[in-house]
């Protein structure tokens, strides 16, 4: 069925180039295809270790070409998330309506994060998604359903998700989901509108 982070790393920011056509640019734009390793690499992981947590969270490149966001969520030392983000680059997005990701989850609850211009302590927008265990799934998350957090609760003053100026995304596992997880991420694109419903 298709369904309609405490530290700061300063790191350079970079342009971004995308793997797109130019001729289907303005319909849609991939921004990570991991069928290679070397897409995989441009992502790390951010644990609660920064805050004390045991959390283990890691990053792998699937043999049948995806990213796995995979470990272990602890409860321990007051942790309880594990995330992963692409390192920063300069994505002007404001052409298109939302992000469409293809997923393979294991039941559990899920975030993706943007970061933006606008730097927010210990968080970023923020759109949460359910999976299915071991299925294939396209998601589409429309720009305006991001909203801006901190440490987990939403920033009601926070101005609107600046799409010309997206920084990086990220997938967070976090609400108290103790114990293993796994979580793979065939591509991730913008895309300029809604995907159409899947027939019956």
């Amino acid at each position: 069925m298709t369904s309609y982070l405490f530290i700061y790393w300063v790191a350079p920011i970079m342009a971004f180039a995308s793997t797109t056509d130019s001729a289907e640019s303005d319909k849609s734009m991939t921004l990570f295809s991991f069928e290679r390793n070397a897409e995989v690499s441009r992502w790390y992981p951010i644990n609660d270790g920064v805050m004390g947590g045991v959390s283990d969270g890691r990053l792998e490149h699937t043999a049948d070409g995806a990213l796995r966001f995979f470990g272990v969520v602890s409860l321990e030392n007051n942790g309880g998330f594990a995330s992963v983000r692409s390192r920063p680059a300069v994505m002007d997005l404001s052409r298109y309506t939302g992000v469409l990701i293809r997923v393979r989850g294991d039941g559990k609850r899920y975030a993706l994060n943007l970061e933006t211009d606008f730097q927010i302590r210990a968080g970023s927008y923020r759109c949460k998604f359910a999976t299915e265990p071991a299925k294939w799934v396209e998601l589409y998350f429309p720009f305006s359903d991001f909203q801006a957090t901190s440490f987990g609760v939403k920033l009601d003053r926070a101005p609107s998700l600046n799409t010309k100026e997206i920084r990086s995304l990220g997938l967070l596992i976090s609400d108290k989901q103790a114990g293993p997880f796994s979580l793979d991420v065939e591509w991730i694109r913008a895309v300029a509108k809604p995907p159409s419903p899947a027939k019956e």
